[in-house]
């Protein structure tokens, strides 16, 4: 009998730790991977070695508090879902806030719809982003990228700053 109580114990142990992370990860912050080297320098900076593993990956702390009020800036790098697949996250730095106007490499003014922004990635010739698929919808912003927490060497925060070679402005 004593097995059955331990067992039991154990479980609802384990379901309560299960359902608090959950609730933490999905409300309040989670730390995701990176992948790709679309936001270089920024995150996952070139190296001799190109192959990427779950060991030379940065990953991020996401918080969420932004997202009640949809409070942005210039510079916050974002978590989104993808507007062509919305099972596919991806993290580029907003350039561009609602109502204002943004100049494209094709030299097109885009104005960004109210309840949108614009995002591009900090390696412009490897980001897919806003200049590919248009201003992205607030709603499918899910965090803001504050802090890398792995690999040690690279433990920190993340600047909230648009490099200086950027076309788009407001």
């Amino acid at each position: 009998m004593a097995t059955g109580k331990f067992l039991w114990s154990f479980t609802k142990k384990f379901f309560t730790f299960g359902i608090v992370g959950l609730t933490i990860s999905d409300r309040y912050a989670s730390v995701i991977p990176v992948r790709g080297s679309s936001m270089s320098p920024t995150f996952n900076p070139r190296t001799n070695s190109s192959s990427s593993s779950l060991f030379s990956d940065d990953w991020v702390l996401v918080e969420k508090f932004c997202l009640t009020k949809y409070k942005f800036s210039h510079g916050d790098v974002v978590v989104f879902s993808s507007p062509y697949n919305h099972k596919e996250k991806l993290i580029k730095r907003i350039t561009g806030l609602p109502g204002e106007w943004i100049a494209t490499r094709n030299f097109d003014v885009v104005k960004i719809p109210n309840g949108h922004c614009w995002v591009e990635g900090d390696d412009p010739s490897l980001s897919m982003d806003s200049r590919s698929f248009g201003p992205v919808p607030l709603g499918l912003v899910l965090g803001r990228v504050t802090h890398v927490v792995w690999p040690p060497q690279r433990i920190g925060t993340v600047a909230g700053q648009i490099p200086q070679n950027r076309l788009s402005s407001s």
